[in-house]
């Protein structure tokens, strides 16, 4: 059975903290938090309709990426969980799949996938980029911009990274039980 979030667990001041971010290089960033309690979104609970759903481009959501889904929805705001916690708690998969499947995820931001980071603290990847700055890897195609972004967002949140990219408060690292 997957893991539903039936309530918002989040703390008080990370959601009343409302932070303005200055969006850099025109990524645009609503400037309160978002209560993704309240999003707006067709999300398959069903066996049946889990079967038949599609994603924009036609194709179908894996078991794994379902199980990885669920579980990412369970993450409090204003807190972060890592790719291989996510793995450990599921009992399945590597930290690999687990961005895979968040890299592809079709529910965003109901299934809040910039809440996920890597195992060593860094602020890892978001839309298919790895870093951010000096750090971006990838190629060319990678401009560190989404992981700046994915910075944004969680500011909002409460969560803050130092300059080069790794988690500011270990405190808010949140292990989770599939």
């Amino acid at each position: 059975m997957p893991a539903i979030r039936t309530e918002l667990h989040s703390t008080k001041s990370a959601i009343d903290r409302r932070k303005t971010t200055t969006s850099r290089a025109s990524i645009p960033v609503v400037e309160e938090t978002q209560d993704l309690a309240d999003c707006k979104m067709n999300y398959p609970l069903s066996e049946k309709d889990r079967n038949t759903f599609k994603t924009q481009n036609g194709k179908r959501v894996t078991p794994h990426q379902w199980a990885v889904y669920d579980f990412t929805r369970t993450i409090p705001c204003g807190r972060v969980t890592t790719y291989k916690d996510i793995c450990v708690a599921l009992r399945q998969g590597s930290p690999r799949s687990v961005g895979s499947a968040l890299r592809n995820n079709p529910f965003a931001p109901f299934v809040p996938c910039h809440r996920i980071i890597a195992s060593n603290l860094y602020i890892g990847g978001f839309f298919g980029e790895w870093g951010t700055g000096a750090n971006a890897r990838g190629g060319q195609k990678n401009t560190g911009l989404q992981c700046n972004r994915k910075m944004e967002m969680l500011a909002k949140e409460g969560v803050t990274f130092s300059v080069e990219g790794y988690l500011s408060d270990e405190s808010l690292l949140w292990i989770g039980s599939g």
